[in-house]
């Protein structure tokens, strides 16, 4: 007889920034791996298409500006209402910001920036912690990052600060965190074909994953949306049970190797 692993089997996570790209991706990876997932995002009518494609039994949308810490603080509630709990809380939502460069740099919208990347993230890490040890839930909580959190040069100035930021707070969390057993990490993609990425750059998708192919060191494979969405689920499991504070980079080498350096 076979038997069916499922890797999330019975646990309840929340995505944010869930409608399209990564976060899509990963609601349909954790779906498919057994968990209950809230769809958050403000693209409502992409949202209710993600769900409708899964099933209202596994997954239920919701609407949430991450920007907003109402909002946040209402979807917890709503996911602690319909499910009763909350293992998971993968804090995915993010903008790309001005591309200017630093003379010209767009000081407001980088506070838009920081306010949706950095502020947002922390509300929902606040938020989703709270759930969890109201509950005793040794949860699992995890952000989307970027290469330029790890090396200047990678993206917009907003972007990197930003980026840079959200590993300081996902290691400050852990530090608190931990004692409650609820373990905060991140993960780190290169260039992927998103519709954000390519909305901001006005490219296609095989443009943008052409461009990242160009420059990546690890040849031979096209970063997906999916192989980002695969990392969340391991630090979404527990299968990784015993790692907090780490910063997963899905680069395929990139940040680590002279780009300069040629055999």
């Amino acid at each position: 007889m076979l038997c069916i692993i499922y890797r999330l089997e019975d646990k309840v996570a929340l995505i944010t920034g869930a409608a399209s790209g990564i976060g899509e991706e990963a609601v349909r990876l954790f779906t498919e791996n057994g968990a209950l997932v809230v769809v958050a995002d403000v693209q409502d009518e992409l949202g209710h298409q993600v769900v409708a494609s899964i099933g209202s039994d596994k997954a239920t949308y919701h609407h949430c500006d991450v920007r907003d810490e109402k909002q946040v603080e209402e979807t917890v509630k709503f996911t602690l209402e319909k499910h009763g709990r909350l293992d998971i809380m993968f804090s995915n939502a993010g903008i790309i910001g001005p591309l200017t460069g630093i003379l010209d740099l767009d000081i407001e919208g980088l506070d838009n920036t920081m306010a949706t990347n950095v502020r947002g993230v922390a509300s929902t890490i606040k938020h989703a912690a709270r759930a969890m040890v109201a509950k005793e839930i040794r949860g699992s909580i995890i952000c989307t990052t970027s290469v330029a959190a790890c090396l200047g040069g990678t993206g917009p100035h907003a972007y990197t600060a930003s980026k840079h930021a959200l590993v300081g707070l996902v290691r400050s969390a852990c530090r608190e965190l931990g004692h409650h057993g609820i373990r905060v990490n991140c993960v780190s993609p290169f260039g992927v074909a998103t519709p954000l990425s390519c909305k901001a750059y006005n490219l296609e998708p095989s443009e943008v994953e052409a461009n990242s192919c160009v420059l990546a060191n690890l040849k031979g494979i096209v970063l997906k949306a999916r192989h980002i969405a695969e990392a969340a689920l391991f630090l979404a499991s527990d299968e990784s049970a015993y790692i907090s504070g780490h910063n997963l980079v899905v680069d395929g080498g990139f940040t680590v190797v002279n780009q300069s350096f040629s055999a």
